[in-house]
């Protein structure tokens, strides 16, 4: 099926030119950084690196009870967990489903059911006031039955019997997960049914009887970056030692796979595909006689499925399909014959399905029965247009209310029933119904409001880089706030993997924050993917330093504008944001007064070697390169941080079930600064992957954590 590709993709890939001495003068670093560096080596012992050993974890015990302490005692915590609490155990939030089958499915979590509950029921129901749900997965009882700590990753459904699912458990939310067949009709796991042990799988269903599984083999088949590049045919009764292999990859790769195409309702192609770095992929037709057939595609470039015999094709670089006088720009999407080219090996039909401009890009595409939806976010406002093909393509407009982000929540290719849903900082969410066929759209589910927005005002700024280009960010803040630099301001920002930031409401942030008199800022710097393929790209590898300029920019933008001031300024960012916030933490520590800093990488010369690290050198480049180690010693926060200086109190939050983000990257930073004399606060939670929370209560408690400490830092 098209969306099935288009998310088998997805998971499988995930996650102005400088020199090295332009880096280091930019990055207000000493030049010579060989006597820090080796000082971080020789401080950040390796065996914190051991996840669950006992060194590590008693430190990390130590670090927990202090920051604990501090933070729960402070009379705040409570009314911000509490306030948390009841905004994530919500009866009223919205049951956000996917429609296919005749049925909404839906996963919901209360404070009742913990680890949650799969459920569906009809489309009438569910647009009524008081929706009548089954239920048909149960966790909290089956994890209770089988004594596993398992958090629910989703379920992958044969989409000709959507009763038979391999549902995805993971051990406190790693990102590796066991595989189990499970009948939604009979409410059981499937007695002598289709199991596959924990490990970062993929799967796909090619028939009732067949599974299309890349998995751990044994004996060494897992790539450096711990993916899959085996992928075998896994039939009904077979064990794993008796799958067939179909296609092989490269242990260099970062993941490898397969999966299989519709071309007409009922005739299926198994496609294999090589992920060389985590944005370049290779796309092999995989034919019955055991030969393959390279898909001509750019590298950059991924196939999203098939609609009326066109294979859509979404472009990160510039194509000119060979012999061909034709060319598509990078964030185009295209497509072109796929029967065509399997007789010919050639493409020569392409079309242009949409081109973004300089302000505006592709953030999602689904295929439904009769249509292509694209999701475009134009200068970080969202629209949705609807596509049809009859030898040229042709398209319309949505006609949502044209404010704030939409996302398509639901699309399915055997369906023209879709829900989309739209949001903006300070107005809750809207669920709208869509019918393509008779393009009529109605309100499906509305959010309750979670804090008092009525004096609340949204702006959007530019902010002047250092090369020049201009950096919009997002303000929220009261009507009334004086412009005298002692508002405490909240600044978040991502930049990177070309990930887009776009308004959002938030409960919790509009709860504990933007509602005690905070402002909150959001910044669309590059490296993100805001603005299309080429705002990602200006900051990969050694360029990386245009990302951090953008994000000081931003910052001194706040404090000239009389916003908020040094003192009064925070930073937050996860995962790669948290490389973002520990390098904005050495290279302006005047610029904050708090830094919160969320499952980071931060030791950037060995993070290639940690889990899943390696298959990110793509984006930040390889410290086994010797131009590219040169600029990572200039930005690792691990090894940029000087005995002497003076430095921001910085909230380090992690989890020890991370298997994406090691938590040493987190530790060894705590353990050098701990050495140092520097402040810090250290939280590591025992469950919850790499979002570091494994339930809402969890979440709940993490977010009281964090703005207790702002609240802190900026207010106090």
């Amino acid at each position: 099926m098209n969306n099935r590709l288009l998310a088998l993709l997805v998971t499988s890939t995930f996650l102005f030119a400088c020199s090295h001495e332009k880096a280091k003068e930019e990055s207000n670093m000493d030049p010579d950084k060989s006597s820090s560096i080796g000082a971080a080596e020789a401080i950040a012992p390796l065996w914190l690196e051991e996840i669950e050993g006992e060194r590590a974890l008693a430190k990390v015990n130590e670090w927990n009870k202090t920051t604990l302490d501090k933070l729960m005692n402070d009379e705040r915590f409570d009314q911000y967990r509490n306030d948390a609490l009841s905004i994530v155990n919500a009866t009223d939030k919205i049951a956000y489903g996917r429609y296919y089958g005749g049925y909404v499915y839906n996963y919901w979590q209360t404070a009742e059911q913990v680890r949650g509950v799969l459920r569906r029921t009809s489309l009438e129901q569910y647009e009524s006031e008081n929706t009548a749900w089954e239920t048909i997965f149960d966790l909290d009882k089956i994890a209770v039955s089988a004594n596993k700590n398992w958090v629910y990753k989703g379920s992958t459904c044969y989409d000709k019997n959507y009763d038979m699912c391999m549902m995805s458990l993971s051990d406190g939310g790693k990102d590796a997960k066991e595989l189990k067949e499970w009948n939604h009709a009979t409410k059981q796991f499937v007695e002598g049914g289709f199991y596959i042990p924990e490990a970062k799988s993929s799967i796909s269903w090619l028939d009732k009887d067949t599974l299309i599984v890349g998995t751990d083999w044994g004996d060494d088949t897992l790539t450096e970056s711990g993916y899959p590049y085996i992928t075998k045919l896994l039939k009904r009764g077979q064990t794993l030692a008796e799958a067939t292999e179909i296609f092989r990859g490269e242990k260099t790769d970062v993941s490898a796979g397969a999966f299989s195409l519709n071309l007409d309702g009922d005739s299926e192609i198994l496609m294999g595909y090589r992920s060389t770095s985590i944005f370049k992929s290779q796309y092999y037709w995989l034919k019955d006689n055991e030969q393959t057939q390279l898909l001509p595609i750019p590298e950059k470039s991924n196939p999203v499925g098939i609609f009326k015999d066109q294979l859509l094709v979404s472009l990160k670089d510039d194509w000119q399909p060979s012999g061909t006088s034709i060319s598509f720009t990078n964030g185009s999407l295209v497509s072109f014959d796929i029967a065509e080219w399997m007789k010919s090996n050639t493409i020569t039909n392409a079309k242009l399905v949409y081109q973004p401009n300089a302000k505006s890009t592709i953030s999602g595409v689904s295929i439904t029965k009769s249509t292509v939806l694209l999701s475009i976010t134009e200068n970080v406002v969202g629209n949705v247009y609807v596509f049809d093909y009859q030898d040229e393509w042709r398209s319309t407009k949505l006609d949502l209310p044209q404010n704030g982000t939409v996302s398509i929540i639901s699309a399915n290719d055997d369906s023209d029933i879709t829900f989309i849903n739209q949001e903006s900082f300070i107005s809750p969410d809207t669920l709208f119904k869509v019918d393509l066929n008779s393009n009529k759209i109605t309100v499906a589910k509305r959010s309750p409001t979670r804090f008092d927005a009525s004096d609340l005002v949204v702006e959007q700024f530019q902010a002047t880089s250092k090369d020049g280009v201009k950096v919009p960010y997002f303000v929220i803040r009261k009507k009334d706030i004086v412009y005298d630099g002692s508002n405490p301001t909240l600044l978040y920002a991502y930049g990177g993997f070309q990930v887009s930031l776009t308004p959002s409401y938030s409960g919790i942030r509009g709860k504990l924050w933007l509602e005690q008199g905070g402002v909150y800022v959001l910044a669309n710097i590059r490296g993100g993917g805001e603005f299309g393929p080429k705002w990602h790209q200006a900051g990969l590898k050694t360029n990386r330093q245009v990302i951090y300029n953008d994000m000081i920019a931003v910052a001194e933008s706040l404090t000239e504008k009389k916003i908020t001031s040094p003192r009064r300024l925070g930073v937050m960012g996860g995962s790669n944001g948290g490389l973002l916030v520990g390098v904005m933490y050495n290279q302006r520590p005047d610029l904050w007064n708090a830094v919160v800093c969320q499952s980071p990488l931060l030791d950037m010369l060995r993070y290639h070697k940690l889990l899943a690290g390696a298959s990110w050198v793509g984006e930040f480049g390889s410290p086994d390169i010797p131009e590219e180690r040169a600029f990572l010693e200039t930005i690792s926060p691990l090894h940029n941080v000087n005995e002497e200086g003076e430095y921001p109190p910085i909230f380090f939050v992690t989890s020890t079930k991370d298997d994406r983000v090691h938590p040493a990257h987190a530790r060894k930073m705590a353990y050098v600064l701990e050495q140092y004399g520097h402040t810090f606060e250290y939280y590591e939670n025992i469950d919850g992957g790499h979002s570091a929370s494994a339930n809402l209560t969890e979440v709940a408690k993490r977010s009281a954590l964090e703005y207790t400490f702002l609240s802190q830092q900026l207010k106090d």
